[in-house]
Order: structure tokens, then C-alpha cells, then sequence
């Protein structure tokens, strides 16, 4: 299938962008365009059907990255590839390359952009697992006003977030992890490049006393699993089985019992990445 006819517009600056939005014939009529690998799709499956799309994938504003105190400020339309090649120091060698180099495939990851992700909210997508982990800031700007919105409140369910009429997003804020933190993120694909059935991401920093083990490919958001981070931060060991299964169970009380086996099997493996351990085949 094709599109429905849609107005393009490519603003050549954030202003003008936000104006758009802003217009009589924007707000809830518009789209905002960042790399268009999810939004693509939607417009052609006519599942989407915008008056205008508006592309912010060229504005200078929202493709810079920059130490920001305590924080590593992305723009909202640096790429996966950008972050997976690792073009800022503050990018290399850490959990977001990581997470960025697995994402989809490279075609893919050339365009599509962290924002643009965020905005989508799919359950299954990598950047909203993560980004809840390490605990992110998303920054939102509309023409009259910026706020900024914990990733843990940000995405309301599938496909929902917190972004209003007339609103994008401009940029993410994650937290420097101090020296002795450590991380995990583990997913499990019926072949690669597909989204995950299953995902887990952890995070622990002694430094800023962060625990976090958070599972994601559920229904809506992800969910965290503060008992067993708490157990993990107090014994610096991997839990047993049964607690495991245990905080799955009750994080996702709607899965049975094949999804729940393969979200604990998640669990412990990332557990097993973030602790340095060996993995079982």
C-alpha cells in the first residue's frame, strides 16, 4: 500500500518547528518525522493518516550530544548508528552502545533515532527498556512552554506516552554512571534483527545508590522488579531460581507460564551479564 496524501514539511529550525505543530492544521492533524522506521510503515499500511508530516531529522538542535552536569544530553534525532559507532566519547564502551548496536538491523539503525523510538512506544523496543533503566529524563518542548519527564512516567502503555497535542521531543538525559556501576541488558529474538519476546535490562550504581532490574516485551511499559534489585545490591550474588520466577510472576501477572519461563530465563542471564558471570548455554 501507499500513503494517504499528507502535506511534507521540513522546518530548518526547531521554532519552526514547534510552529507547525502549534498551527490550526497541525496539532493532532501532524506527525513528527525523526528517522520514519516506525512511522514509515504506519503511513503506508494507511494505519497513520496525518494532514502534515513535520521532519525534525536534519534540525542541528536535536542531532548534538554533550555532558550536561551529572547527565549525557542526546538529541532527540541522533541515530542508533550514531550511538552503536559511538561519535561522542561520552557514548563509547557503556550500556547505550551496547543496547544501540542490537537494535533491528544496520539499515535501520542509519536512520532511525532515539526519540523517534521513545515516541513510538512500542512495549517490545529497545530504547524504552533501557532508557527506564538507567533511569532517563525526557526533555518535551512545545511552542510555548519545556518540561522534562522521568522515562518511568513517560510511557502510559502501548503505543501511549506522555506527549501532548502539539509537543516532541527534543533530547534524553541519561544519567554518567559512576566508576563501580555495572549493567546488563539481555533479550531473546526468534531471529535476529526482530523485536524481543522477551527483555531485561539492570543497572547498579553504588555511587549514586541505583538498584534497578527492569524486564521489558510485555503488554504496556516496562516493569521493575525493585525486591530482587534490592536482593541482588545486598548480596552482589545472582538470586536463586525461585526468586527469580517469583518477581517475574508478579510483574507480569498476565503472562503464563511458557512467556513467564522465558522472562525469568531473561532475568538471570542478564543478572548473570551485569555480575560478570558465566552464562549457561
Amino acid at each position: 500500500m501507499k500513503a494517504a496524501s499528507f502535506e511534507y514539511i521540513r522546518p530548518a529550525t526547531l521554532d519552526d518547528a514547534l510552529a507547525a505543530l502549534a498551527s490550526p492544521s497541525g496539532g493532532a492533524a501532524a506527525k513528527v518525522m525523526g528517522g520514519g522506521q516506525s512511522l514509515g510503515p504506519m503511513l503506508n499500511l494507511r494505519l497513520a493518516r496525518p494532514r502534515q508530516v513535520v521532519d525534525v531529522s536534519a534540525l542541528p538542535a536535536l542531532r548534538s550530544v554533550a555532558r550536561d552536569g551529572e547527565w549525557i544530553r542526546i538529541g532527540a534525532a541522533v541515530t542508533h548508528a550514531q550511538i552503536e559507532d559511538g561519535i561522542h566519547p561520552l557514548l563509547r564502551g557503556g550500556l547505550l552502545q551496547s543496547v544501540a548496536g542490537g537494535i533491528a538491523y544496520r539499515a535501520i539503525r542509519n536512520r532511525g533515532t532515539v526519540a523517534g523510538s521513545l515516541a513510538h512506544a512500542d512495549p517490545a523496543a529497545d530504547w524504552v527498556l533501557a532508557m527506564t533503566a538507567l533511569g532517563a529524563q525526557v526533555e518535551i518542548a512545545s511552542a510555548g512552554a519545556k518540561r522534562s519527564v522521568p522515562m518511568e512516567r513517560f510511557m502510559h502503555g502501548a503505543y501511549t506516552t506522555d506527549l501532548a497535542e502539539g509537543e516532541l521531543i527534543t533530547a534524553v538525559r541519561v544519567p554518567v554512571l559512576g566508576d563501580s556501576a555495572c549493567w546488563g541488558y539481555t533479550k531473546f529474538c526468534r531471529k535476529t534483527g526482530e523485536f524481543a519476546e522477551a527483555s531485561c535490562c539492570a543497572v547498579f550504581d553504588p555511587a549514586r545508590r541505583v538498584a534497578r532490574v527492569v524486564i521489558g516485551a510485555l503488554d504496556g511499559a516496562p516493569r521493575a522488579l525493585p525486591a530482587l534489585a534490592a536482593q541482588v545490591a545486598r548480596s552482589g550474588s545472582l538470586p536463586g531460581r525461585e526468586a527469580v520466577v517469583a518477581a517475574v510472576a508478579e510483574a507480569a501477572p498476565g503472562k503464563d507460564a511458557v512467556d513467564r519461563k522465558l522472562m525469568a530465563t531473561a532475568v538471570e542471564r542478564c543478572l548473570q551479564q551485569t555480575l560478570n558471570l558465566e552464562v549457561a548455554a
